[in-house]
């Protein structure tokens, strides 16, 4: 047995010799020092020894096997080596060549619009509020005089998360909550991300929205209408025209839609303006005292005016943008031209 162990290191280490894989080498090892290999197939045979000659062929075993695992190890070592060199014999480097530049990245033109509106409007004298996307219906609805059966509350137009709950269909909550906490005078705007179900090619069920809040003593809509010229002359050109014309929302009273002259025609009329001369940008109107009666204001004191607009339409119209889609499809060769 002794002989058989000492021939079965001398052909291991001889083949080790062969090895040029891992591949190889691991079947190798198996072949030899598996749970099936020859090593064990030998060792089998150690319970037909006698008592006397167990000890020094179990020490001849133990020695073989430290002397193969040994070789494997060394194999392996130096097969990795060799494989690392051919690998950098093989690829060339130019270290004098320049390096791969990152290109860099710009704003997303949504972005570019909020903080284009927030600038208009800090200089106005607006501070930003912001407040919970997922909302209460209270808020959301209730504090802003939506009846219990207005269309706005049905399932397909809003994302209901339980009975209470809600993903915010506007920005108009975060008035309500700053009512609550401040009282007048305030200013404010309050940018954000709204949900609604619909979907199309001026339609997105996520989107952006900015609503402005004043509230003080004496406020008209003479000052709404004052606010909202300067805001679109700054915003589209000192030349764009401007018109309010009568509408409904609930948490305002009286309320109008506002247009800008079509900045592609520039009034004249065409297809995006539907040869009217006029785009819808936002809505508006003088808070309704029902309004003031749920934040705890005294609609004889004070007044005030609100808007909203969508940023995404704010965006195509300034940018010509033609399909509200592509300001999500996050197309790099959309976005790179802002």
């Amino acid at each position: 047995m002794k002989d058989q162990l000492e021939q079965l290191q001398k052909q291991a280490l001889a083949e080790l010799g062969g090895v040029n894989s891992e591949d190889e080498l691991q079947s190798l090892k198996v072949r030899f020092l598996g749970k099936k290999g020859e090593l064990t197939a030998i060792m089998k045979g150690i319970g037909a020894l006698s008592p006397e000659e167990r000890p020094l062929i179990g020490q001849v075993v133990n020695a073989v096997r430290d002397r193969l695992e040994e070789g494997f190890e060394s194999t392996s070592l130096s097969l990795k080596e060799r494989l690392k060199n051919e690998k950098l014999s093989s690829e060339l480097l130019d270290v004098t060549l320049p390096g791969r530049r990152t290109p860099a990245g710009t704003k997303h033109p949504v972005t570019l619009v909020i903080e284009e509106i927030c600038d208009i409007f800090a200089g106005l004298g607006f501070l930003v509020a912001e407040g919970p996307e997922i909302e209460l219906d209270y808020y959301n609805f209730e504090a802003l005089n939506f009846p219990k059966d207005h269309p706005a509350r049905d399932m397909q137009d809003t994302f209901f998360v339980q009975d209470n709950l809600l993903l915010r269909t506007h920005t108009s909550p975060v008035q309500i909550r700053t009512m609550i906490k401040q009282q007048p005078p305030l200013r404010i705007i309050a940018p954000g991300t709204v949900y609604r179900c619909d979907y199309d090619a001026t339609h997105s069920p996520m989107f952006h929205q900015i609503e402005g809040l004043m509230v003080d003593k004496g406020i008209t809509f003479g000052d709404l209408k004052g606010i909202l010229t300067v805001f679109t002359s700054q915003m589209f050109g000192s030349d764009i025209g401007v018109r309010l014309r009568p509408s409904f929302f609930p948490f305002t009273e009286p309320s109008a839609e506002v247009d800008i002259a079509c900045v592609i025609c520039r009034g004249e009329g065409c297809r995006v303006c539907k040869n009217s001369g006029w785009l819808e940008i936002l809505g508006a109107g003088m808070v309704d005292p029902e309004v003031f009666r749920h934040v705890d204001y005294d609609s004889e004191k004070v007044s005030g005016f609100a808007f909203g607009m969508g940023i995404e339409r704010v965006a195509m119209l300034k940018y010509g943008i033609n399909d509200m889609r592509l300001l999500f499809e996050n197309d790099v060769r959309f976005l790179s031209q802002f």
